[in-house]
């Protein structure tokens, strides 16, 4: 069976991409801990959801700490401040280097766990430099030039929209997944972008939205 680490996040996207993968492989489901202000109820959500798979191909999460504090300074990812709105482009969110931070150091983790495939929720429409396929191309070789061992980046997501994956995956246990900024009490805010993409999604995709929303 093959191997490959997830990157999870708690997330809808990860965590279907996570419970897809574990139908052909053997999943490393790997969090990377960044000190930002929604990592906890993402956390408690991503092992809501494990739970709730109940999945042996699945392995215990593995949690990797790469703070960013000294680097996005008095962000409001960090902070906990004034989050972009619902009606806040997308530009709004971007997080410099995220990705490039993710899948490094999970990189490094399969470098010594015998594991040869990242595998990122990106999905079609991420505007964002280190989303593209070119750049999960072209890091996937500096990483295995680098770690001196092959290493793949799989985003099998990338070609798909989000009310695409709601609408396909929609047997999965969806609303115990988080994607808000701005969680209270373990529930989405409703009111920053990624609630309201959420949303959206879900009125596209046709679905009811199960999602506990605080407003």
């Amino acid at each position: 069976m093959d191997k490959i680490a997830v990157l999870a996040s708690g997330g809808l996207d990860s965590a279907v991409l996570l419970a897809e993968e574990a139908q052909r492989a053997q999943v490393y489901p790997i969090y990377v801990e960044c000190g930002l202000a929604w990592e906890k109820p993402e956390q408690d959500a991503l092992q809501a959801f494990l739970r709730a798979q109940n999945n042996p191909n699945v392995a215990p999460v593995t949690v990797l700490e790469v703070p960013t504090g000294a680097m996005y300074g008095n962000h409001w990812s960090v902070n906990g401040g004034e989050v972009p709105a619902a009606d806040e482009p997308d530009d709004s969110v971007f997080l410099p280097g995220r990705n490039i931070l993710l899948i490094a150091v999970a990189a490094v983790w399969c470098s010594t766990h015998g594991v040869a495939q990242v595998a990122i929720g990106s999905l079609g429409g991420n505007p964002f430099p280190d989303a593209t396929p070119r750049f999960f191309e072209d890091f996937a070789r500096a990483l295995t030039c680098g770690l001196g061992r092959e290493v793949a980046i799989r985003a099998p997501f990338r070609s798909i929209h989000k009310d695409e994956i709601i609408r396909r995956f929609n047997h999965l246990p969806l609303e115990l997944t988080m994607t808000c900024m701005a969680p209270v009490g373990g529930r989405h805010c409703g009111q920053c972008n990624k609630c309201n993409e959420r949303r959206v999604g879900f009125q596209r995709a046709g679905v009811p939205d199960r999602t506990d929303y605080g407003q």
